[in-house]
């Protein structure tokens, strides 16, 4: 197998091509990048802009090029000797009458050759919940009747712009008749005969007869545990794999699979032992890959949340709690506001499936002769599945690992003698089910249980971590990140070096990203806003004068300010993320350009956080206040807040193009293989989707790194830019291309720091053989910072010294960034450091 030295995420679509991506190969090859990473290639539904709607997995979609235009980029990559990874999505294809497998089963229900290849509950009709209102107001409005499709000439029903087609049975033969149909109980009895139910969107969380991919119901479930489906929904994939055009596959939301490492063992089998293969995980606090799953690891988002460790001020950040609670009025209790999220999806989002599990474990009361109280179960249920800490157990028609059975005997007692402690009796049954502990009558159940146990605990999590709480508590936005731990804890570097040790150790091969096309914001971003925690009262103080600069655009409403003190605290400080680093107040046409991205967030903010307003029912008057709020920041003639801004955010900036620099170069030296996210190798300071999907300007990124014959230098053009960064990046990778095995499989030896700034400093040294790297990293430096990144700063670190291991001493290295040799004996002086960038040592 192959191992990439390097990853460089591509987004298709929204005009990005294989032909423009074959243009970009140069450009990638002299940025050190081993291998091209492609969002998914596959046909989607029209106008898709992520391509995770699969409607072909057997077609490469045409609208980028289609298979000629992936030919040809495969051929660029390959003359140039670059890999290729893929995006495959084996959780869920779109549940979109353009997808034609979808198209049969809905006109042929069970009967349909695909009947089995999409997770369905053919216990019942197949609900699609599409229209505006229940089938019977849509009716009664006239906005439904029988017409001929356009495409085929059936009858069918049409709603607007789409036609749903008829049962063969309920028409063939009498087609001129059915077409005539205008009555209304007519037209009733004939939706009644379908194998399809239509229904109103709003129903769908409450009423679905398929599994969709977390909330969204354009997504249906595909059915990959069956070889039959497997084989169907791979072949493309399995082709271009052997062909050998491609050489990795990034496996999308693993954990909603019914049997996640049956399938992962069934792909290594069928794609051959040298294929590359990640999984997109999350991984909770402590937890770790099964180790005996077939890949080489995750796409990296515990990677970024260790780098929290490095880059958080532990001594600090209490001050800025404190701050945030002031804001908000009183101390946030994050386990409860964890618990609200939690018990709001299960209760509403997720208000279907939760009720689906309910009735399965009655079923095996029944099985089993045990008389157990519906409610009783149900709340119990509930209490287990808020209580679940990381995304799912592991088991199969066997029952739990032993790890995850121990977890959940451990999660069960928690349950057990916590405030909102259920029914003992009820908590054993559903213990046992999951564990398998059951009659073997009811093993079947049990195993349907556990495995819909197991696909609801990871969308719960997400929806009510990723994309509920974290839009509700916003005491640093940077924290707020997915993979992120929820939960107030202490940040060491301590704690860095022990994780990177075990990322060593358990997956050096899985990715380390820091940017991708689903993060919460931009690296850049990230960086900067970590910084908050380094200057807490100055970051409240300004916040506390911006609003009462702009108090008069607070609009008073029945429920409350809009926004309210939270609410702008957040405002503030994803504006603070986003600025760019070279806007001035007075540019008007960048303003505007800002404003434009940043209402769009604003929105998307409001209502994942779902206390005044939600995607279901949003609240148009609070919506447009806090908008209206939102512009007024970002208008040329608020002159007088935007100076204020600007110039206040300006030692943010600095201090956060240092955490840029520090986290980049610990991702490109650290155990693991770095993954650059479009554009990110210059400066990201991204949104959430899907601002973070916009295509960079990669004419500018080729322009930045042209004439790389030299070491890049720390001018304060070079860290504006993010020239700096991009040809750190570039060295940097291309000594990992000559130096493979040092950074997969050198050691991870943490390095001490003494004296007057040894807290500002993160160091570590990669060992294989007679290969040694060391590097020296800044952290935790705002408050050295005055006026220019390009100052020397000398005097900063002086009296701050790092011991070198017996390993590592006595020995010449050469600086990779400026080329300098130096000889050392038993210690590094920090005397002699470059201003703000980190010092990378490769032994001579």
């Amino acid at each position: 197998m192959k191992i990439p030295t390097a990853t460089y995420r591509i987004q298709f679509r929204n005009g990005m091509t294989f032909d423009r991506a074959a243009g970009l190969v140069p450009y990638l090859e002299r940025l050190g990048i081993s291998h091209l990473y492609a969002s998914p290639v596959f046909t989607a539904t029209s106008g898709s802009t992520h391509g995770y709607d699969v409607t072909d997995a057997n077609e490469i979609e045409p609208s980028i090029g289609g298979r000629a235009g992936f030919d040809r980029m495969v051929q660029a990559l390959k003359a140039a000797g670059l890999g290729l990874i893929l995006d495959i999505v084996p959780n869920h294809m779109a549940a979109s009458l353009e997808n034609p497998w979808w198209r049969d089963v809905v006109e042929k229900g069970e009967n349909s050759r695909h009947a089995r290849h999409f997770d369905i509950n053919w216990s019942t009709r197949l609900t699609l919940p599409f229209l505006g209102d229940t089938f019977e107001s849509v009716l009664e409005n006239h906005e439904i009747a029988v017409k001929p499709d356009p495409n085929t000439g059936r009858p069918a029903f049409a709603y607007h712009d789409t036609f749903y087609p008829l049962a063969p049975e309920t028409w063939v033969g009498r087609e001129a008749e059915v077409l005539k149909l205008t009555d209304k109980a007519e037209i009733a009895e004939l939706h009644r005969r379908q194998p399809y139910r239509l229904m109103s969107w709003r129903d769908a969380p409450r009423d679905l007869s398929y599994r969709r991919f977390f909330e969204i119901t354009g997504l249906a479930g595909v059915r990959v545990e069956d070889k039959a489906v497997f084989d169907d929904t791979h072949r493309l994939i399995l082709e271009l794999v052997h062909s050998g055009a491609v050489d990795g596959l990034r496996v999308d939301h693993v954990d909603g699979l019914a049997d996640p490492k049956a399938y992962l063992e069934l792909l290594r089998q069928e794609a051959g032992p040298d294929c590359y293969i990640t999984v997109e995980k999350i991984l909770g606090k402590g937890e770790h890959i099964p180790a005996d799953w077939p890949i080489s690891g995750t796409t990296g988002y515990e990677f970024i949340a260790s780098l929290s460790d490095v880059l958080v001020d532990d001594e600090k950040i209490a001050a800025l709690r404190k701050a945030y609670d002031d804001v908000v009025g009183k101390p946030v209790d994050m386990k409860a506001e964890l618990r609200a999220a939690k018990l709001l999806m299960a209760d509403r989002n997720f208000a279907g499936e939760f009720t689906t599990l309910s009735m399965l474990a009655m079923a095996i009361a029944g099985t089993e002769g045990a008389a157990l109280d519906e409610k009783v179960v149900r709340s119990a249920l509930r209490e287990l599945l808020v209580a679940f800490p990381v995304y799912r157990t592991y088991g199969t028609e066997e029952g739990l690992p032993p790890a995850d059975c121990d977890m959940l005997r451990k999660v069960a007692e928690r349950v057990r003698t916590g405030a909102n402690a259920p029914a003992p009796e009820a908590l054993d049954f559903l213990t046992r089910i999951l564990a398998g502990e059951v009659a073997n009558s009811a093993s079947g159940e049990a195993a349907a249980f556990r495995t819909r146990f197991q696909q609801l605990t990871g969308p719960l999590m997400a929806k009510s971590v990723e994309d509920t709480l974290f839009f509700r508590q916003n005491m640093d936005l940077a924290l707020n990140e997915v993979g992120a731990e929820p939960m107030p804890r202490a940040f060491s570097p301590d704690r860095f070096h022990a994780e990177m040790k075990t990322r060593l150790e358990r997956q050096p091969d899985a990715l380390s990203a820091t940017s991708t096309h689903d993060t919460k914001r931009g690296e850049d971003a990230r960086a900067r806003l970590y910084t908050l925690t380094e200057a807490p009262e100055l970051w409240a103080a300004c916040v506390t004068r911006w609003r009462r600069m702009n108090q008069s655009n607070v609009t008073v409403l029945d429920d409350g300010p809009a926004p309210k003190p939270a609410v702008a605290w957040m405002l503030y400080q994803a504006l603070a993320g986003v600025w760019p680093v070279t806007l001035h107040p007075e540019n008007e046409a960048g303003l505007k350009a800002l404003e434009a991205r940043f209402l769009d967030f604003v929105e998307k903010a409001l209502r994942e956080a779902k206390l005044r307003t939600n995607w279901g029912d949003s609240n148009d008057t609070y919506e447009k206040a806090v908008l209206d709020y939102a512009r007024h920041l970002l208008s040329p003639a608020n002159q007088a807040f935007l100076r204020d801004f600007y110039h206040a955010l300006q030692p943010f900036i600095r201090a956060g193009l240092v955490n840029s620099l520090t986290q980049t170069v610990i991702k490109l030296t650290a155990p693991g293989v770095p993954d650059i996210y479009q554009g990110s190798e210059a400066l990201n300071f991204s949104l959430v989707d899907p601002d973070n999907r916009r295509e960079p300007d990669f004419a500018a990124l080729e322009r930045l790194l042209a004439g790389d014959g030299k070491p890049a230098a720390t001018t304060e053009e070079g860290w504006l830019s993010g020239r700096l960064k991009q040809h750190v990046i570039a060295r940097l990778l291309r000594f990992r291309q000559r130096k493979p095995t040092l950074f997969r499989r050198g050691d991870y030896l943490p390095l001490a720091a003494t004296g007057k700034r040894a807290e500002n400093v993160l160091a570590f040294a990669r060992a294989e053989s007679d290969d040694a790297l060391i590097v020296i990293a800044p952290r935790l430096v705002f408050g050295a910072l005055h006026g220019s990144l390009a100052h020397p700063y000398t005097e900063y670190w002086a009296q701050t010294e790092i011991a070198l291991p017996e390993r590592l001493a006595n020995r010449r290295y050469r600086d990779i960034l400026s080329g300098e040799t130096i000889c050392l004996a038993d210690r590094i002086s920090l005397a002699s450091a470059d201003g703000c960038s980190s010092v990378i040592l490769l032994s001579a």
